[in-house]
């Protein structure tokens, strides 16, 4: 039975899962005005320590403020915009490509018809390689320059908002600590973490991102520029950003290059995402995200899926807020954050484990080496 309300606990866990369902539904069916909002809220964060920084040197409230919002709403107005200008190009540059694209088409059609696919479902794969159906489908993916333009506007509006409230931030925190200390130091703990996670993945993004630029542009891959911003939004994404990054110039590389240049592009992408992503990233990020693998892949599916695009480039730090208010504020509730990530205590634990297995295989070696001489 459960304690705390008195019904069992599977149906506890049913009427838990039924309000989890609702809840994403809701989510999902206002995602044009909360994705741009949750994602003000995430820059608000990371930009925060910069304004608190101005305002320690003396630099007045408003234009603190005012300064920092500029400059946060200037770099995303700009890469925006560069991504749009980069795919504009790429659009005029793809009827250049339809004979390639023809040409690919039937070879995949031949094969298709060898293993015995229908005539019908051939067509289908077929017409989805013409230049023109590729256009419509990133053009979806994107959204019109409209509806970007206003998401901008959302984004900028709260940011000032935000920002403006931010003032209140300190004093409202020491408020709540005499009521619930657990709460404000779990909202700490979650902004912290959100703000080294973003700044490290931004700044380790751009680097991949001009890697593979300049990669490309030397390969002579179509395109360069829209490929490494793609790169750069890509490496937001955990797990699986690495493949939606890979596959358009892996394609292009084969169109202009044939194989060897196709290959090159696999090793180059493979190379940067394994030394970026593999290696630098978690040693710098360390325990910013205490998740584990499994529910960082199903963060990305579930956020995408609730909100859109931007809910797979923010999954990590929408998980860790949700993370932060239902079980990090709640002492009896702990005892899940070992099941969620592993922890620091986790670690230690493992890492003794391991050393006190490869005592024993050691002694096990020398037992067996004194026992056969």
């Amino acid at each position: 039975m459960s304690r705390e309300s008195g019904l069992p606990r599977g149906t506890t866990i049913l009427v838990g899962l039924a309000a989890a369902t609702v809840t994403a539904i809701g989510l999902s069916a206002i995602r044009g005005i909360l994705a741009p909002v949750l994602l003000t809220l995430v820059l608000t964060i990371c930009a925060n320590p910069v304004r608190t920084g101005l305002l320690k040197r003396g630099v007045p409230g408003g234009l603190a403020t005012g300064s920092v919002i500029l400059v946060v709403f200037g770099l995303l107005a700009g890469f925006t915009y560069t991504l749009i200008i980069a795919f504009a190009q790429f659009v005029n540059m793809l009827p250049d490509y339809a004979k390639q694209f023809a040409e690919i088409g039937a070879n995949i059609g031949k094969w298709l018809t060898s293993i015995g696919i229908s005539e019908e479902q051939i067509h289908s794969v077929q017409s989805d390689l013409n230049p023109t159906n590729l256009v419509g489908v990133i053009t979806g993916a994107l959204g019109s320059v409209f509806s970007i333009t206003g998401a901008l506007v959302i984004v900028l509006t709260m940011m000032i908002l935000m920002a403006a409230d931010a003032a209140y931030a300190r004093t409202i925190l020491a408020q709540l600590s005499t009521h619930k200390p657990d709460l404000v130091t779990a909202l700490n703990s979650f902004a912290h973490n959100v703000r080294r996670y973003m700044v490290v993945t931004t700044v380790l993004g751009v680097a991949q991102g001009a890697l593979n630029t300049i990669a490309l542009y030397i390969l002579g891959v179509p395109a360069a520029l829209l490929w490494g911003l793609l790169a750069f939004l890509c490496s937001f994404i955990p797990n699986i950003g690495y493949f939606f990054a890979l596959i358009p110039p892996l394609v292009f590389g084969f169109l202009v290059g044939g194989w060897g240049t196709a290959i090159a592009v696999v090793v180059i992408y493979g190379i940067i995402n394994a030394v970026v992503q593999s290696i630098i990233q978690p040693r710098v990020v360390g325990q910013a995200v205490s998740l584990s693998q499994t529910i960082t892949f199903f963060s990305v599916l579930f956020w995408a899926l609730v909100i859109g695009p931007i809910g797979a480039i923010l999954a990590v730090p929408l998980t860790l807020m949700g993370k932060t208010f239902l079980i990090d504020a709640n002492p009896d509730a702990r005892w899940w954050q070992p099941v969620v990530g592993p922890t620091e205590e986790t670690r230690q634990l493992l890492k003794s484990s391991q050393v006190a297995a490869k005592s024993d295989r050691k002694e096990r070696r020398a037992e067996k080496s004194a026992s056969s001489g």
